[in-house]
């Protein structure tokens, strides 16, 4: 097991370092720069070039990447030019608020999805059964972003729900409850079509366990049917679901950037859209590198999750 998760780290480094890398170099090769965009395109030539200097936008790319990934060994990564901050206290603050909305939406999902998978795969008729996957197709045709745009919809002219922002103005802020309110929009834009895409792969998974010699025989020696399926069944059916649950997490953070832009969730999402706005080379890298360090800890978590389930994965 050991070999297995030291494979599994060092994987899951290069893709960080792989992402960061890329991100930072497509930043500086693009059309424009921050003092361009900052400038505007009516600027005088000596103001463009007096800003591409102080911001170190005249080097060439490889001379500012090799610095770049000198200060990144030391997890310093650069100076946001638009914020004038360092990078890594941006992120801090916008990288929990993104964690905290895909972990709830995630939880919420499973919640959901797993129960109901196993309602229409051990019982393939039945009305309930037929609503609740005509429920999760019509979920899953629906993209995170037109999710989002419908539940934002719902709540303007419901007023039951803030459609936007992580809390609200003045004295009523700054508690658990009015966090909770605003979480409510965009936590349901990811995990509903999430929890229905959970549910079409352990209601496959389930449907393929119940005909299974071991489930058969259970029922034959009198083990109440409910018992066979939620004890016995479901554990095995839980090994296939587990094993993409890195992909899951893969579109939790996709889905997540679009449902932050949407519903002004405070998050990555918004400060990657920020930074790729203006140019910001820097924190375009810094936002894409926790993304990706995101990215691979689900992975790895899901990856010992399958392996735990079933030791062969190890192999």
């Amino acid at each position: 097991m050991l070999s297995y998760l030291l494979r599994r780290c060092a994987t899951a480094i290069l893709l960080v370092f792989v992402v960061a890398s890329l991100s930072l170099v497509l930043a500086r090769l693009a059309p424009g720069d921050y003092a361009t965009a900052s400038l505007g395109v009516g600027a005088r030539p000596e103001a463009v070039a007096a800003a591409r200097a102080r911001y170190g936008l005249d080097r060439p790319v490889a001379s500012q990447y090799r610095e770049w990934i000198g200060r990144a060994l030391r997890f310093d990564f650069g100076r946001s030019f638009a914020y004038d901050r360092p990078v890594r206290e941006l992120i801090a603050e916008r990288a929990g608020n993104t964690a905290l909305l895909a972990l709830v939406a995630l939880v919420l999902a499973s919640g959901l999805g797993l129960p109901l998978g196993v309602i229409t795969g051990a019982r393939r008729g039945g009305a309930l059964s037929a609503t609740i996957r005509t429920a999760s197709v019509a979920l899953l045709s629906m993209p995170p972003l037109l999710t989002s745009l419908l539940l934002v919809f719902i709540a303007a002219r419901t007023g039951w729900l803030p459609i936007g922002g992580m809390r609200s103005l003045g004295p009523a802020g700054g508690g658990v409850l009015d966090l909770a309110v605003h979480m409510v929009v965009p936590v349901l834009a990811i995990a509903l079509p999430m929890a229905a895409f959970l549910e079409r792969l352990q209601s496959q998974a389930m449907a393929d366990v119940v005909t299974q010699p071991f489930v058969v025989a259970a029922l034959a020696r009198g083990v109440p049917r409910a018992r066979a399926i939620w004890r016995h069944a479901f554990a095995v059916a839980l090994k296939p679901v587990a094993a993409m649950y890195g992909v899951i997490v893969g579109t939790v953070l996709s889905g997540s950037f679009a449902v932050e832009i949407v519903t002004a969730w405070p998050g990555l999402g918004r400060l990657m859209l920020d930074a790729l706005r203006a140019r910001d080379v820097y924190l375009v890298a810094g936002c894409a590198a926790t993304g990706a360090v995101m990215l691979a800890v689900g992975t790895l978590a899901a990856d010992v999750a399958s392996a735990t389930l079933d030791p062969r994965v190890r192999e």
